[in-house]
């Protein structure tokens, strides 16, 4: 028996076999093979054709089921016929608008487009402070409702002519099964979700003229959510009837993969954005709607997720911290500053030779849009300190590290305010936290203890899959094979020095907000 897991990220699009029984994966890909493009017609504007990520999304299933029935020795027909559940990861807060044949009527608007940070501002001032952040927990800042908002605005073709809205996994799991749902998760992290009600936030669909037959059929996160249609079986070279059984945003989903499920529990990653996020079993928020909150994958609501999580009305929150300017910065460094074809292995060996603190350079990562932590604002990336006569590339290299985890640290600290504690972080061992500058940057400036873990956001939508068809009872059971592969503690005899260097940031990040 196995289980197929979908991750679609702004980056790429993975797909992963997994055996349900021995819980190995038996097969990885990814496609396109460099960074998917991200169209910019405007500054702070972000968006991305669908139709590119159904593209990739066949040719990354036709590799790890290729290369699965390689590694599992059988036939690719027996192993096709074993295929039980498909489960689906992707990137949040994005907007695709659906035709009523289900066709992309423009290009999705992703997460890092801050367009519609405007319409979010005056939605809190319209409706009150109070009510949003006590009912949506969060201001609606520049999530996928705003972003709608400035379609019915500025395109209002597109807005007649929508009859779905949709988040980029909602848009997937349609394309597989041509039924259009969604989730609580889902619409909590839309903006759409009234956490005091229970339901839809009307008073924010009113608030925009939004008609409640744009959203679709609310679904559980962990159960049937449609079948694979029989066209769509053969465009991918799959059985038809394979039931999608699990969906959750690509956050919620990494906590999920490194069996994040519970109150104190932390998850992080590391990737184009970075996240810290943390579950949290009451209600809260933070007053400036720094950092986000939205209902976990195992958040009961009403009869949502009863069935693979039945506690009555079961509190998993989740806060959010992210920092949009994260491995972009990293990656801009390797294509600008570093030598050309410079690996990141000897992007991170170059940091390693300057010492923590960069000899006084600072690096302000906030180059890729509106951020959250600073109320939305566009302050831009900096870089201050900087002395001709002492500073090299490995300065830059290791300073652009040291900025993205002190922007970390910026956000725990908010977080903390909310009563979470931050002692232990949970990661897949991928991406920047294949850094050793990094990672011992974080456990240094944070005083955590950082847990690496093999996984990623593919195998957790398989396995999130398999609970959702109950062929695991639990996560506990689904998730007993985590390997844990590096525990990074962080050195007391070095964290003064990581403290100083975080101070001078701080300071320099100061400077910055008062030009802006």
């Amino acid at each position: 028996m196995y289980l197929i897991g979908y991750d679609i990220g702004s980056s790429s699009v993975k797909a992963c076999v997994v055996d349900a029984q021995s819980g190995r994966t038996l097969s990885n890909a990814f496609f396109p093979k460099q960074e998917a493009p991200i169209l910019s017609l405007k500054a702070g504007w972000a968006e991305q054709d669908p139709e590119s990520w159904w593209d990739d999304l066949k040719n990354a299933t036709a590799e790890a089921l290729a290369t699965a029935a390689e590694r599992a020795g059988c036939s690719m027909a027996v192993l096709k016929d074993g295929l039980a559940a498909i489960g689906i990861s992707y990137q949040m807060h994005g907007l695709v608008c659906v035709n009523r044949e289900q066709q992309a009527l423009r290009p999705a608007i992703i997460w890092c487009d801050s367009r519609a940070v405007p319409y979010g501002n005056e939605a809190m001032q319209a409706l009150g402070q109070d009510f949003c952040l006590e009912h949506l927990l969060n201001s609606p800042g520049n999530f996928t409702a705003c972003k709608l908002a400035w379609v019915k605005e500025h395109e209002p073709e597109i807005y007649e002519k929508t009859h779905k809205i949709m988040l980029p996994g909602d848009y997937i799991a349609m394309r597989l099964t041509g039924t259009a749902c969604t989730t609580v998760s889902g619409l909590s992290e839309g903006m759409f979700w009234d956490f005091k009600c229970n339901g839809l936030c009307r008073e924010l669909m009113e608030h925009f003229g939004f008609d409640t037959s744009l959203i679709p059929e609310i679904r559980p996160t962990f159960g049937e959510q449609g079948r694979v249609t029989a066209r769509i079986a053969e465009e991918l070279g799959i059985k038809a009837g394979i039931p999608v059984t699990y969906r959750a945003g690509d956050q919620p989903n990494n906590a999920l993969s490194l069996n994040v499920f519970n109150p104190g529990e932390i998850a992080s990653t590391a990737g184009t954005s970075g996240v810290v996020y943390g579950v949290n079993g009451t209600v809260n928020y933070d007053p400036l709607s720094r950092v986000n909150t939205f209902a976990h994958v195992n958040h009961a609501a009403g009869d949502y997720n009863r069935s693979a999580f039945p506690a009555t009305e079961q509190t998993r929150l989740g806060v959010l911290l992210c920092i949009n300017g994260t491995g972009i910065l990293n990656s801009w460094i390797r294509r600008n500053v570093a030598p050309e074809d410079c690996s990141y292995e000897t992007l991170s060996r170059m940091a390693e030779q300057v010492p923590i603190g960069s000899e006084g350079l600072s690096i302000i990562p906030f180059g890729n849009g509106a951020e959250r932590v600073m109320q939305n604002k566009e302050t831009g990336c900096a870089v201050e300190g900087i002395q001709f006569n002492l500073h090299r590339r490995p300065h830059l290299i290791r300073a652009a590290q040291e900025g993205i985890v002190f922007s970390f640290r910026y956000g725990i600290d908010v977080m903390k305010g909310m009563g979470m504690k931050v002692d232990k972080i949970h990661a897949g061992q991928a991406n920047m936290f294949l850094s050793p500058v990094f990672r011992q940057t974080l456990a240094g400036v944070t005083g955590a203890v950082i847990e690496l873990y093999e996984t990623d956001g593919s195998v957790g939508a398989a396995k999130g899959a398999g609970i959702g068809a109950g062929i695991y009872k639990d996560n506990r059971e689904a998730f007993a094979t985590l390997e844990r592969l590096k525990v990074i503690e962080p050195d007391l005899r070095t964290q003064p020095l990581y403290e100083e260097a975080y101070r001078r940031w701080l300071e320099a990040l100061r400077r910055l907000e008062q030009r802006h």
